[in-house]
C-alpha cells in the first residue's frame, strides 16, 4: 500500500445545498417553454446527470431534440439570472467546510466528480473559496458522465492512488454506481437529492445522515488503510 488516501466528492447535494436553486431554475425554464411548473420530486431525480440529458428526461415524451436544446438554454439562462438576484444563496451544507479542512490537514488527497460543467463548478468553488482544498477536479466536460467510472479513474491516476485507497462520497444512485464501477469505496449521504432507498439500489458500502457520521466513517476508512 502507498499510504495515500483519496476522497472524491460529488458537489450538488453533497457539499453544496443547491436544491432550491436547481428547482427554481428548472421551474422557470419549463414555464418559459410553456410547459408549466415542474414538481421537485421530478427534478431531484435527474441531479448529477449531464444537463441536456437531464432536461431530456424531464421533458414530455417525443418533445424533440430542438425543443430539448431550447429548454436546456432556458435553464442555463434562469440559473445565470438567479446568481445576479439580490439574496441569492447556494450554501455549503453545515459541516462541509470543516470536513474538507480536516481531511486536508490530515493528509488526504481530495477530488471532485460532478455532473456540473467546469464553468459552473468554478463559479461555485470560487464563491466558497474551495479550490484550495482539491488536487483533482472532474466534470462532464471531460468525457463520459456518471455513472461511468471515468471521473474516478482519472482522479486516481492523477493522484497516484489505488482503488482500495479511494472513497467516493455522493448523494445519488449515479455517484454510488460510479464508485462501484471504479472499485472504490462508496459512501452515500442522505441529505441531498436521492432518497436512502434510491441510493441503496447502487449497493454503497454505507449511507450516512450527517457530517459527523461521515467523518467517523472516513476516519475508519483511514485506519483500515493504515492497518492493511
Amino acid at each position: 500500500m502507498s499510504g495515500l488516501k483519496l476522497a472524491v466528492f460529488d458537489v450538488d447535494g453533497t457539499l453544496v445545498d443547491s436544491r432550491e436553486v436547481i428547482q427554481r431554475a428548472m421551474t422557470r425554464a419549463f414555464e418559459r417553454a410553456g410547459l408549466g411548473p415542474i414538481a421537485y420530486d421530478q427534478v431531484r431525480t435527474i441531479v448529477g446527470l449531464e444537463l441536456s440529458e437531464a432536461v431530456a428526461r424531464l421533458a414530455p415524451p417525443d418533445y424533440g431534440a430542438q425543443r430539448v436544446a431550447a429548454l436546456t438554454d432556458f435553464y442555463k439562462q434562469a440559473f445565470v439570472e438567479q446568481r445576479a438576484e439580490r439574496g441569492f444563496s447556494e450554501p455549503l451544507y453545515h459541516g462541509a467546510r470543516e470536513t474538507l479542512e480536516r481531511l486536508a490537514d490530515e493528509g488526504w488527497l481530495l477530488g471532485v466528480a460532478t455532473g456540473k460543467a467546469r464553468r459552473g463548478l468554478d463559479i461555485v468553488f470560487g464563491h466558497h473559496d474551495l479550490h484550495r482544498y482539491f488536487q483533482t477536479l472532474h466534470t462532464v466536460d471531460g468525457g463520459p458522465r456518471k455513472p461511468h467510472r471515468r471521473m474516478v479513474l482519472v482522479a486516481m491516476a492523477e493522484t497516484g492512488v489505488r482503488p482500495e485507497e479511494t472513497v467516493v462520497i455522493g448523494d445519488t444512485f449515479s455517484d454510488m454506481a460510479m464508485a462501484r464501477a471504479a472499485d472504490a469505496h462508496a459512501i452515500g449521504v442522505s441529505w441531498g437529492f436521492h432518497t436512502v432507498d434510491e441510493i441503496a439500489e447502487a449497493a454503497p458500502h454505507a449511507i450516512h445522515h450527517d457530517f459527523a457520521a461521515l467523518n467517523a466513517a472516513l476516519d475508519g476508512f483511514a485506519e483500515d488503510r493504515s492497518a492493511a
